[in-house]
């Protein structure tokens, strides 16, 4: 458990900024556009030495229920419930607006202590602004500025007591519970000592680099495809509530939106993503923006799925994305959404696989899933599928029936004459996964032709039962025996 502080306002206020400030790292997407946060976003975050989640909402504006501001305003109403304070963002420079005096009076009315902070104060332009908010009802304002860091320390002493006080009930609640159980401690079946609940055998800490350990560390999984194809539907059908805003827009989310979800025991982090569309139709610098925010989230991903809308099939943007997913190392699945609207399903399966194959044979048996993230149909498939992609990008081969196959298989067909020499590949072995990486020891590297290493990886995959997961060989030269030998007269 954590303190949870969740920041509101008006459009364009600077929410986003001291998010960014207080997580440590540019995490939201900040740009001079109103409304460019749409989810909510949260981070970890640390002031001095206060620990506390940090939570971005969308700028609050007024909208009926089903429009767009509406729906956006549900999703802060949400962040409300689960804060344990909040903080309510002024312009200074602005001064205050009818829509802060309107929220204002919106989060008075909630039951989670408000810190007023005026930003933008640097320098004398916000002085009006900020005598204007002591009106506001929520108290002393604290004048700050967010993207010169100023004003922090008025903030840190701002929360130190709700924090505190926060603390000391956690505390007094968890001595109410232990006090309240009155069973017998448990013992170890093998020596009779008692063993203390809530204490772990070992503290070891496992990289993935090194192994495979299911439940580790959170397993990160991006959801990728082109504008409106169903990305924030289907993360909502998956954790169960209306967590990321969803509509017949094209194009709401902006930036990149982690969620965090646990699947049968394995913690899960979603990343929702913005559409990617043709790189000739992104002309305006925030959807410049949010298209870079979606890279970062490829690369930092595990497990990609590129989400397709079944009723326009497999198009060259699809095929795009798909290519960049493979070429940057990362698990790929592809799901053919909103299958429920589709007649001929098993013609437009097999037309879709097809495609995959021609436009990447080298990731062929790329994991398909049909389903309807709207109405769930097909959902359970989803998973197993992803989960069985992730294995296989943490698959490991032997070094000892690697080079069995290595020989057995240079034997069919061994490596090609170069400058009337034969290419010597003398080991093999892998050295990471995440994905799969094998070092190839050749005498001369740069004489091995490309498409030999096609027939070895295509072998590999083949012989090991690693199908669609990228594969990676880094060329080496080895050491000759012979050099710094003296020659015999």
């Amino acid at each position: 458990m954590e303190f949870t502080l969740v920041i509101v306002g008006r459009p364009n206020v600077g929410k986003s900024t001291l998010f960014n400030r207080l997580a440590g790292q540019r995490l939201a997407l900040v740009d001079d556009t109103p409304g460019v946060t749409r989810d909510r976003r949260e981070a970890k975050a640390r002031l001095g030495d206060l620990p506390f989640r940090i939570v971005d909402t969308a700028g609050l504006e007024e909208g009926g229920p089903s429009s767009l501001f509406g729906r956006m305003r549900a999703q802060t109403n949400e962040a409300i419930k689960i804060a344990d304070a909040a903080i309510m963002m002024i312009d200074a420079r602005a001064g205050v607006t009818p829509l802060d005096e309107y929220f204002a009076d919106w989060l008075r009315r909630k039951s989670i202590p408000a810190i007023l902070i005026a930003n933008k104060c640097e320098g004398s332009a916000g002085q009006a602004g900020l005598i204007e908010s002591f009106a506001l009802g929520l108290g002393d304002p604290l004048p700050i500025s967010a993207e010169h860091g100023e004003g922090l320390a008025e903030l840190y002493e701002a929360l130190r007591p709700l924090i505190d006080n926060w603390q000391a009930a956690k505390a007094s609640e968890s001595t109410m519970r232990d006090g309240a159980d009155d069973s017998e401690p448990d013992t170890d079946v093998l020596t009779g000592d008692t063993v203390t609940p809530g204490l772990k055998q070992g503290n070891l800490d496992f990289s993935f680099e090194d192994s495979f350990m299911p439940g580790e560390k959170p397993m990160r999984l991006a959801i990728v495809g082109r504008p409106n194809v169903g990305k924030s539907t289907l993360i909502n059908r998956l954790v169960g509530e209306d967590r990321l805003i969803t509509g017949p827009e094209a194009g709401l989310t902006r930036d990149s939106i982690a969620v965090d979800w646990d699947w049968k025991g394995q913690a899960i982090r979603l990343f929702d993503t913005a559409g990617l569309r043709k790189k000739a139709k992104v002309q305006e610098r925030l959807e410049q923006l949010s298209v870079g925010d979606t890279m970062r989230a490829i690369r930092f991903a595990e497990v990609v799925v590129l989400l397709l809308d079944a009723r326009d099939g497999l198009e060259r943007q699809d095929m795009r994305i798909a290519s960049r997913v493979i070429d940057e190392g990362r698990g790929l699945v592809v799901v053919l959404n909103k299958w429920d609207l589709i007649a001929d399903r098993l013609g437009l399966e097999r037309q879709v696989r097809e495609a995959l194959n021609r436009a990447l044979p080298h990731a062929r048996g790329l994991e398909l899933v049909p389903m309807s993230a709207l109405e769930g149909g097909g959902i359970g498939k989803l998973m197993p599928a992803v989960w069985k992609t992730y294995e296989l990008w943490n698959s490991r081969v032997r070094t000892a029936p690697l080079n069995e196959w290595l020989r057995l298989t240079m034997e069919q067909h061994p490596p090609p004459l170069s400058g009337g020499r034969r290419l010597k590949i003398r080991y093999m072995a892998q050295v990471k996964t995440r994905p799969p990486t094998f070092a190839l020891f050749v005498n001369r590297p740069k004489d091995l032709p490309g498409s030999y290493l096609r027939y070895l990886e295509n072998e590999l995959r083949r012989s090991f039962k690693l199908p669609a997961t990228p594969l990676r060989f880094l060329l080496r030269q080895g050491e000759n025996p012979y050099r710094g030998r003296r020659k015999r007269r």
